[in-house]
């Protein structure tokens, strides 16, 4: 009887999206918003699913002084943005094709991955 709690709380987690990774569509535009936060544990969600062929739209917001992620690249696309501390920060491309899209800071030392279906 007590892994009924358990199993409930493991359940509510999963059909949140709060374990594995993120996934986020506004229907009405068509646009796929992520939001993103920079940490002391580094880009958080570290993975984000999104459709090919639909606007995406990474909202990062670096919520840390102390980090070498003060920017994003995103190599795929030629992006490279700066990421001001506790201002949330739109980056817009489109992903033409499934597979996986790296993105990092400017060390290319922290990163997360766009899975790209």
């Amino acid at each position: 009887m007590k892994t009924i709690p358990f199993t409930i709380a493991i359940l509510s987690l999963l059909a949140s999206g709060a374990v594995g990774c993120a996934t986020a569509g506004d229907a009405k535009s068509g646009e796929q918003r992520i939001a993103i936060s920079v940490t002391r544990k580094g880009f958080e969600p570290a993975t984000v699913k999104v459709q090919a062929g639909r606007p995406v739209v990474l909202v990062v917001t670096r919520r840390v002084e102390k980090t070498c992620a003060t920017e994003m690249m995103i190599k795929d696309h030629q992006i490279r943005q700066a990421l001001p501390l506790n201002k949330p920060v739109e980056i817009r491309f489109t992903p033409g094709k499934p597979g996986k899209l790296r993105y990092a800071c400017g060390m290319d030392m922290l990163a997360g991955v766009l899975v790209v279906e």
